[in-house]
């Protein structure tokens, strides 16, 4: 019984620890659309956790903003500044992009 209640309790623990997800960081305004069309942390410095999750998103965004600029004859900044128009746009209430001029706001 004692180590059932070790264990649950080790996994609760555990919980703080896993890893943040894009919505509940975009919810917790730790994260928002940057004005280049990547994911940025709005807040410095960023946790380790929030680096992570920057650093994965951006990683896949390369690389859809990398082909997508083949695919269409364009360039990837041409590709990820439309990129950025259309996330500002579909950005939730209470969530934050850059402006051009990299300042941050709440949508």
């Amino acid at each position: 019984m004692k180590k059932i209640l070790s264990a649950i309790l080790l996994i609760l623990a555990m919980q703080s620890a896993w890893a943040i997800d894009l919505r509940d960081a975009k919810a917790q305004g730790l994260v928002g659309e940057g004005n280049d069309g990547y994911l940025a942390a709005v807040q410095q410095p960023a946790s380790a956790e929030v680096k992570a999750l920057v650093a994965s998103v951006n990683s896949k965004r390369k690389a859809q903003f990398e082909k997508t600029a083949r695919n269409t004859g364009t360039t990837v900044l041409q590709v990820s500044n439309r990129f950025h128009e259309l996330a500002v746009q579909k950005t939730a209430p209470g969530h934050y992009y850059q402006d051009k001029s990299g300042r941050w706001n709440k949508k």
